[in-house]
């Protein structure tokens, strides 16, 4: 498994960063886990075809983790002239957000007649689910999108790649992160607690108990950004835009 951050941004693209998305390659193909609003533009700035994406795999419905669909569908319908299926998994309620992005921003584009196949899976939280022959297990967690925000666990039966997507700290990310190959975390501020993300005052000492092979922050405020050696110096990784991982 192979994961290249497309995108390691908060929701304000701090540091010049995109929004979240991230590519995974495993023997079973080829997924995109989050789509931030900026993320077609960084898959085409990354040299990314988004013709050979078999996937899409969302945490949440928030604009800078799901935004760059409509632009994506329609880009592969207009000028990438997709021909190959593709599979949106997300959790409950993601079809008729995606149908309501899609004519807020190109109003009759629902009602295309598509060229290829697109289908949206919307995953029943906690309960194990394949998606594109993954192992994906979502768990509930903190923060609020108008729908339920999830952290992701996903295996291809040889690696495991585990997800934070947004939230303030739960206990239930030790489980998710637990046997993890990579655990990605979100960190979007230094210091004090907030309401649906975690700080690293929270994470730093918590980070004993993520048993996970490696664990890498993401989604970071300025004010995170400017404290990454301390991040470091703990034992953990930093997200950039562009870094490619080998699990």
């Amino acid at each position: 498994m192979r994961l290249t951050v497309i995108g390691s941004g908060d929701a304000f693209g701090s540091g010049g960063r995109f929004n979240t998305c991230f590519l995974l390659e495993t023997a079973k193909g080829t997924l995109l886990v989050d789509c931030g609003a900026s993320s077609l533009v960084a898959l085409k700035a990354r040299g990314v075809d988004p013709n050979a994406i078999d996937g899409i795999l969302l945490s949440h419905l928030h604009g800078d983790h799901f935004g760059a669909l409509p632009f994506l569908l329609l880009d592969a319908q207009f000028l990438a002239r997709r021909e190959r299926p593709l599979l949106i998994a997300g959790p409950p309620g993601t079809r008729a957000r995606l149908d309501q992005s899609l004519e807020l921003l190109f109003p009759r584009s629902s009602t295309n007649e598509w060229r290829f196949s697109w289908k949206v899976m919307e995953i029943e939280v906690a309960r194990p689910t394949e998606v594109l022959g993954h192992g994906v297990t979502t768990t509930e967690v903190l923060h609020y999108s108008g729908a339920p925000s999830t952290a992701i666990a996903l295996s291809d039966g040889d690696k495991r790649f585990a997800y934070s997507g947004d939230t303030e700290w739960v206990d239930a990310l030790i489980s998710v992160a637990d046997g993890a190959d990579l655990f990605m975390v979100e960190c979007f501020a230094y210091s004090g607690k907030l309401p649906g993300h975690i700080s690293w005052d929270v994470l730093k000492p918590r980070l004993r108990d993520l048993r996970a092979r490696r664990i890498m922050l993401t989604h970071m405020n300025p004010i995170m950004l400017a404290h990454l050696d301390e991040v470091r110096a703990a034992g953990a990784f930093v997200a950039e835009d562009g870094a490619v991982i080998e699990l």
